[in-house]
């Protein structure tokens, strides 16, 4: 497989015409990874082609959410399917009061088959996991808040 522009203009098309935010390829010592920047609208937004002309006032919305949450974001590094254990017969990583360390593993998200082990950045007790086993996740979005 050769990446050149045919090639990736091929992915940007996929990747527009199938509501995706990002494919990465890897074929020996080449790796390519196509990213679009997502917006989220506000819940009231009736129609999703219509989210990127307001902009400005999305972008603006979720930083008070952030500060109104308590405790430190856990993010997700990319897009992926969110697993709170490590086996559908093990127990979660993590629960809500359950206190953390740096480095713990938290959570799990699955992208392209490859299982991605999500650590904590900081210590302290889990205040509210934010989204539900086998969710899809983004790139960004808050799985959990830890209070340091």
């Amino acid at each position: 497989m050769k990446f050149d522009i045919d090639y990736i203009e091929k992915l940007s098309k996929v990747l527009a015409d199938n509501a995706l935010t990002e494919i990465s390829l890897e074929d020996g010592e080449q790796a390519i990874t196509i990213r679009k920047d997502v917006v989220v609208a506000p819940m009231a937004a009736a129609v999703p082609a219509q989210a990127p002309a307001p902009a400005a006032a999305p972008a603006a919305a979720p930083a008070p959410k952030a500060e109104v949450k308590k405790g430190t974001p856990i993010t997700s590094p990319m897009v992926g399917t969110f697993y709170s254990a490590p086996s559908p017969d093990a127990d979660a990583f993590v629960e809500v009061g359950k206190t953390v360390s740096k480095g713990d593993k938290v959570c799990i998200i699955e992208a392209m088959k490859l299982m991605n082990e999500i650590e904590s950045e900081v210590s302290g007790k889990v205040v509210e996991i934010c989204v539900q086993d086998g969710q899809p996740v983004e790139f960004g979005q808050v799985l959990m808040y830890i209070e340091e």
